[in-house]
């Protein structure tokens, strides 16, 4: 017992130095790599710079927040942590890029990843239109 107390008080368990490398790494931070293509960015709308304020309300539910902006259509459908609305209307229809009004990132359901909805070309537009939607300002150019 008291060997375990000595090896255990001068150097961490390696489960512990695993756990630690993997914060120092980002794995236990939630940060997600977003993805730079998409095969599905052929059924964006065709008009993205006219968008719904980031204020708008879930066209089902009216839940003010945590709304999700269809790509393909413009409706405007809270979250899975509200009531799922973005997320049945990807399943009913088939429309699979949203971009949330929360912090201005894009979802592709099919390919269960975000897109960085700056270095996309075709995002880009989107991003800025509705950045300045949101912030009254455009904004900064990205670090390529």
């Amino acid at each position: 017992m008291a060997d375990k107390a000595t090896s255990s008080s001068s150097s961490p368990p390696e489960e512990v130095a695993d756990e630690t490398q993997d914060w120092i790494l980002g794995a236990g931070s939630g940060w997600v790599e977003a993805r730079t293509s998409c095969d599905h960015l052929n059924i964006l709308s065709p008009d993205l710079l006219h968008l719904q304020t980031p204020d708008t309300p879930c066209s089902r539910c009216q839940n003010p927040v945590e709304n999700w902006l269809c790509l393909c259509c413009k409706e405007v459908l809270c979250s899975r942590f509200v009531n799922r609305h973005m997320l049945m209307h990807h399943q009913q229809t088939g429309h699979c890029l949203a971009l949330s009004y929360s912090d201005l990132s894009v979802w592709c359901f099919c390919c269960e990843a975000y897109l960085d909805a700056q270095i996309i070309l075709q995002l880009r537009p989107i991003h800025q239109a509705a950045y300045i939607l949101k912030f009254g300002e455009a904004p900064p150019l990205p670090q390529l």
